[in-house]
C-alpha cells in the first residue's frame, strides 16, 4: 500500500446497468402478456430486445449527460436576426431519436401493431427508467393525433409527418422536414389551471391573407397576440394553444394549431422570452413566450376550445401515468441493486429485517403501479367499447392524482436506501426524486384531477356501474377486499344524483349544494381509495398471492398513509423482492 493512501476502498456498490429493464421486471412481462390478447410473440420480443438496449450502461448514461448539459436559448444570430433556437446536448438528440424510432409518439396510430396502446405502455414505461425530459415533446405528440382529426383537412397534412419514425430537429417549415413534433401551450400567467380566464385573442384573416400566407383556399387562419406562461417544448414544429374568439355575438375559447414555420421559411410570430429554470426534467425546454400576431389555424369548432384540447390531455394524462410509473421502476431498481451489494452490521442490507420492510413495501408500490398503468392502457385500446371508455374516464385523472402523488415520497424513500450517496448527484436517485413532482402539476394538478373524478361520477351513473363491473372480477373471496368495494361503491351511488337533480324547493337546493361541497372536500380521498381498490383488484387476479396479500393489508386493511416500511410482520418479504428486480 502506498504510504500516503489513507485507506482502501471496499463495501461499495457498481453502478446499476447492462440489465435488461424489461426481463428482470415480471409484472411488466405479465401484464403484456395479458392486458394485450393480441400481442404477438414478436412484440414481446421487440420489448425484450427494447429493454436490453435501454439497460446498457452507457445507454443510461445518457440521462446523465442530458441533464447536466441543459437547453440553451439563443433569441437572435450572430447579424441580430431574431431566431429563437433552442441548443441541445448530443445526448438529448440521441434520447429523442430512440423515442421517435421506436415509436413511442406514434405507434398506437399507425396501425402497424394490434395492442397499439398496451404495446405503447410498456416501452413509454421502459423509456420512463432512462430519462423523462424527452418524454414530454412525444408526449404531446402522441396525444395532439385525437384533437388534430377534428379538422380532416390539417390532420391530412399533419399526420404523416407527426407518424413518421424519423427524428428530425432541423429548423424548416413542415413541407421539408422527414418528420414533425407537436407541443402546447394552455397557461397564461393571471389563470393557471383555469385556461377559461386566457387572455390571449384570436382574430380571423381575410381569405386573401389565408391564401397569401399558406398557399390553402378556405383555411380557418387567425392572428393571436398574447402570451403563454408555459410553452411546452419551444422546439417543437407546431404547438396546440388556445386563445379567446369571438364568434355568434360572444366570446369563447377556441383551439389553434401554430406552427413555428411559415411555408415560406419565416419564423411565425412566435416570441420565446425565457427558458423556465426548474427543479426537474431539466433536460427538456420549457418556456414563455409571447404571440406577436402569430398565425394558426382554427382545430375543432370556434368556441369549443377547451372540450377540443381535451382529445390530447386525457392522453397526456395517461402518460403520466406511464411515466411516474417507470420512475418508480428506476428508483426501485436502484435502491434493491444498491441493498444487495452494500454491507452493514456483519449482512447485506437487503437481508436487515427493516431494510428488507422498506423494500418490500417499495416493490407493492412498483407493481402496484404497473399493473394499474397497463390495465388502463387497455382501456384507450378498445376505445369503441362504452364500458371500457367509461373505465378510461374515471381511472385516467384518479390514476393521474394518486400515482403521481405517491411519486415524491417513493422517490426520497429510494434514496434514503443509498443514504448519502443516494442523495448526491454522481449517481442517478437525485435526479429521478426530482422527475417525479412535474407529472403532478403538468396537465392539471392533484386538486384539478380529484374534481374531474368527482365530475365523471355526478354527469353519469355509468361511471359506478363500470368500476363495479371491473372491481367484480377480483370475487369476494378475499373479505378486506369485498367490504373495502362496497363501502367505496355505497359511496359512489350517492354521488350519481348529487347537483344533478333539480330540486324542488329552496331547502332541497341548499341540501343538495351542501352535499357537493362535502363530495369536493372529500374529493382526494375517494380518488385515492378508487385507483387502491383498482389496484388489489388487479393484484388478487394476476400477482402471487403473497404479493396481493401484503398489498391488501398494507393498503385497504388500514390507511397506506405514512412513511415505507409499515407492511405487517406476517409479509413475505424474502419472496417479493426476489421477484421484484431478477438479475
Amino acid at each position: 500500500m502506498n504510504p500516503f493512501d489513507t485507506h482502501e476502498i471496499h463495501n461499495q456498490v457498481a453502478p446499476f446497468g447492462n440489465v435488461n429493464l424489461f426481463r428482470c421486471d415480471p409484472a411488466l412481462c405479465e401484464a403484456v402478456a395479458r392486458e394485450g390478447q393480441a400481442i404477438d410473440a414478436g412484440a414481446s420480443d421487440g420489448l425484450a430486445a427494447l429493454g436490453e438496449m435501454l439497460g446498457r450502461s452507457e445507454i443510461l448514461d445518457l440521462a446523465r449527460q442530458a441533464n447536466r448539459n441543459s437547453p440553451q436559448l439563443h433569441n437572435f444570430d450572430r447579424n441580430g436576426q431574431r431566431i429563437d433556437e433552442i441548443e441541445f446536448h448530443p445526448a438529448w438528440h440521441a434520447l429523442m431519436k430512440m423515442l421517435i424510432e421506436y415509436g413511442a409518439h406514434a405507434s398506437p396510430w399507425d396501425g402497424r401493431e394490434a395492442g397499439g396502446q398496451v404495446l405503447r405502455a410498456a416501452r413509454y414505461i421502459l423509456f420512463g427508467q432512462l430519462e423523462n425530459g424527452s418524454q414530454c415533446p412525444v408526449t404531446m405528440t402522441y396525444a395532439s393525433v385525437p384533437a388534430l382529426k377534428q379538422s380532416p383537412a390539417l390532420a391530412e397534412r399533419w399526420l404523416p409527418k407527426i407518424l413518421s419514425r424519423e427524428y428530425d430537429p432541423r429548423p424548416l417549415p413542415m413541407a421539408r422536414k422527414r418528420g414533425v413534433l407537436i407541443g402546447m401551450g394552455m397557461t397564461e400567467k393571471q389563470g393557471g389551471s383555469d385556461v377559461r380566464s386566457n387572455t390571449s385573442f384570436a382574430e380571423a384573416v381575410s381569405a386573401a391573407e389565408a391564401e397569401r400566407v399558406f398557399g390553402e383556399e378556405g383555411a380557418q387562419v387567425y392572428r393571436i397576440v398574447g402570451h403563454k406562461w408555459f410553452f411546452s417544448a419551444p422546439q417543437c414544429d407546431a404547438h396546440l394553444v388556445l386563445a379567446q374568439t369571438e364568434h355568434g355575438g360572444s366570446a369563447g375559447l377556441s383551439c389553434f394549431l401554430l406552427p413555428r414555420f411559415l411555408p415560406d421559411g419565416s419564423h411565425n410570430q412566435i416570441r420565446v422570452q425565457r427558458l423556465k429554470d426548474k427543479l426537474g426534467n431539466r433536460s427538456n425546454a420549457s418556456s414563455e413566450v409571447e404571440f406577436t400576431g402569430a398565425y394558426g389555424w382554427l382545430l375543432g369548432k370556434p368556441g369549443r376550445g377547451i372540450p377540443t384540447i381535451l382529445e390530447m390531455g386525457s392522453h397526456t394524462r395517461l402518460d403520466c401515468v406511464l411515466g411516474s410509473t417507470g420512475i418508480m421502476r428506476a428508483a426501485l431498481a436502484q435502491a434493491i441493486h444498491h441493498a444487495r451489494q452494500r454491507h452493514a452490521f456483519g449482512k447485506p442490507l437487503a437481508e436487515q429485517p427493516l431494510m428488507r420492510n422498506v423494500l418490500a413495501d417499495l416493490a407493492l408500490e412498483s407493481e402496484a403501479a404497473t399493473v394499474f398503468a397497463m390495465r388502463l392502457a387497455r382501456c384507450f385500446d378498445h376505445a369503441d367499447d362504452p364500458a371500457e371508455t367509461m373505465l378510461a374516464r374515471i381511472l385516467t385523472p384518479a390514476g393521474k392524482y394518486w400515482i403521481c402523488k405517491r411519486g415524491p415520497g417513493f422517490g426520497a424513500e429510494a434514496m434514503e436506501v443509498l443514504g448519502g450517496s443516494g442523495y448526491v448527484e454522481d449517481g442517478p436517485l437525485a435526479r429521478l426524486y426530482r422527475e417525479f413532482p412535474v407529472n403532478s402539476i403538468w396537465e392539471g394538478s392533484g386538486n384539478v384531477m380529484c374534481l374531474d373524478v368527482l365530475r365523471a361520477f355526478s354527469r353519469s351513473p355509468d361511471g359506478a356501474i363500470a368500476l363495479a363491473a371491473e372491481l367484480g372480477l377480483a370475487g369476494a373471496a378475499n373479505t378486506v377486499y369485498s367490504g373495502f368495494c362496497s363501502v367505496l361503491l355505497a359511496e359512489l351511488a350517492g354521488l350519481a344524483n348529487t347537483g344533478r337533480a333539480a330540486a324542488d324547493t329552496a331547502s332541497a337546493a341548499a341540501d343538495a349544494l351542501n352535499k357537493a361541497a362535502d363530495a369536493e372536500f372529500g374529493a382526494r380521498l375517494l380518488a385515492e381509495r378508487i385507483v387502491l381498490a383498482v389496484q388489489a383488484g388487479l393484484l388478487l387476479r394476476h400477482a402471487p398471492a403473497y404479493v396481493s396479500s401484503a398489498f391488501v393489508a398494507s393498503r385497504l386493511a388500514r390507511e397506506p398513509g405514512g412513511a415505507y416500511g409499515r407492511l405487517p410482520p406476517e409479509t413475505d418479504c424474502a419472496a417479493i423482492l426476489a421477484r421484484a428486480l431478477q438479475v
